[in-house]
């Protein structure tokens, strides 16, 4: 090529404006702007949202979900195996694990003894729920659940497991479920975020798996999506406080002048995650009033804190959190999500899992109690599990008062309250050993199509466009479980 020619088509990139390098970014920018949502459009009383949501009326306006992180033993909680009592000790037959894989912990066991639970199993409640000994309170609001025995899940390990029940995917980086509902319907509360998470540590397991903050991230989606963490120390959330020496009046005339600022910005690149930077600060100037009205539960009823139980005026236990959760539903919060630690039970199940039931039982009850006295649960739609569940046979040494269980993918429980949900009501079926599900399978995707369906969203049509297709919280899977609606 030419020296002239070089110059001349240089000169021509340059009078345009253009690089090749513009030319071919616009070109990508392009394609994976085609079907991209238009930015939310605030909803009437609210903060966000789509247009267009809910595509169907809901019954639930608002998630609040018990996350029981580490994986609680279905064996001993739900899942009564009568059975299991004259087989204690004898190996689980091939013909029940048929060749399914196993975590490299229980791998080279020479034996798989099986471990009946310890505990007294009974009915409860007109609709007859089998409810463990370790779970008293929650045995008291039987009519008001519905036990899906028969969750499973593809993953094996807590991290991608607990990673797969918040964003619908094993690998990270894909939008948590709270995010999703953050993006598609908004917050009810301008004063508070759509998304609230808080995490407490149990008395089982205290060197149980660790939580990272991405479990509650946005992923793809605008940062201001994602969960705001409440922690249990000094302020709920972070630099809520105006700094030493700064005043109410100083601190709104410099959020007015960065607002300024960052609207110039704004305007020169178009940048979404700057509209997330005011959004953000004006929400923070919201929530320094609105969250140590929130977080003071001085104002509670002695009859209401009694009832959440002994732990509930320590901050950042699981009762002081689920009576957040509460709170947090009345002021208009969409997805509040508690995360209690502590429920990996390899070894000394017994002792772990006592101590672990004590923690979450009382909590638990006492939040669909007071819900339902308020008149919140009809439309409140409160989820209660765990990743995954635990071996019928036992990790390690099987004595006489102690046994442990390893992770179990195949087959677990879950219960869900109010929200469209049919009460006291049980669905799906395991085997004998509580292994392998005999009817009514229900996978992660189905779980969260059914949430979403509850709110009144078709999980199909909730998406995102992001590196040249569309996403969806369920993937390309997922249906609804129709016979657990109300």
């Amino acid at each position: 090529m030419s020296s002239q020619n070089q110059l001349s088509r240089r000169f021509f990139l340059q009078q345009s404006g253009l690089s090749l390098g513009a030319v071919a970014l616009a070109s990508l920018l392009a394609d994976d702007d085609a079907g991209q949502p238009s930015p939310p459009t605030p909803l009437p009383g609210g903060e966000g949202g789509l247009s267009g949501l809910p595509h169907f009326a809901p019954k639930a306006r608002r998630v609040i979900y018990l996350l029981q992180s580490g994986a609680p033993s279905q064996l001993d909680l739900f899942d009564y195996k009568p059975r299991l009592a004259d087989m204690r000790g004898v190996d689980l037959p091939d013909s029940v694990r048929r060749g399914q894989r196993l975590t490299g912990m229980t791998a080279t066991q020479e034996r798989f003894p099986i471990a009946p639970s310890m505990y007294r199993f009974a009915r409860h409640g007109q609709s007859g729920q089998w409810i463990s000994e370790l779970l008293p309170h929650t045995a008291s609001i039987a009519d008001d659940l519905c036990f899906i025995k028969s969750m499973h899940t593809e993953a094996i390990n807590h991290d991608p497991a607990i990673t797969f029940f918040q964003s619908g995917a094993q690998l990270a980086g894909r939008p948590s479920m709270g995010a999703w509902l953050a993006y598609g319907l908004g917050s009810e509360s301008r004063d508070l975020p759509a998304f609230v998470v808080m995490i407490s540590q149990g008395s089982g397991n205290p060197a149980d798996q660790p939580l990272y903050d991405r479990l509650w991230g946005s992923g793809f989606l605008p940062s201001q999506y994602q969960g705001v963490k409440f922690r249990s120390t000094g302020d709920p959330v972070l630099f809520l406080s105006n700094p030493d020496g700064i005043d109410a009046a100083t601190r709104r005339r410099m959020l007015d002048d960065l607002a300024r600022l960052n609207q110039m910005r704004l305007d020169a690149t178009g940048d979404p995650e700057i509209r997330t930077r005011i959004a953000a600060y004006e929400l923070a100037s919201r929530m320094q009033t609105a969250v140590p009205e929130l977080t003071d539960i001085s104002s509670e009823p002695r009859r209401v804190l009694d009832m959440y139980g002994p732990e509930v005026r320590t901050p950042g236990s699981y009762a002081y959190n689920c009576l957040l959760a509460r709170r947090l539903a009345e002021r208009g919060v969409r997805f509040v999500q508690l995360f209690h630690r502590g429920w990996d039970q390899h070894v000394n199940l017994p002792r772990q899992i006592t101590g672990q039931a004590r923690d979450t039982d009382q909590p638990s009850t006492a939040l669909i109690k007071d819900l339902k006295a308020r008149g919140l649960l009809d439309d409140t739609l409160v989820i209660w599990g765990g990743e995954f569940g635990r071996t019928v046979y036992c990790q390690g040494t099987l004595s006489a008062d102690n046994y442990g269980r390893d992770h179990h993918p195949r087959c677990f429980t879950f219960w869900l309250a109010g929200g469209g949900i049919k009460p006291g009501f049980s669905y799906g079926q395991t085997d004998d050993f509580s292994y392998n599900i005999d009817e009514n399978a229900v996978h992660v995707h189905d779980l969260h199509a059914t949430m979403l369906h509850c709110l009144g969203i078709d999980h199909r049509r909730l998406t995102y466009r992001y590196q040249g297709r569309n996403h969806r919280l369920t993937d390309v899977h997922g249906n609804v479980v129709r016979e657990v609606l109300a």
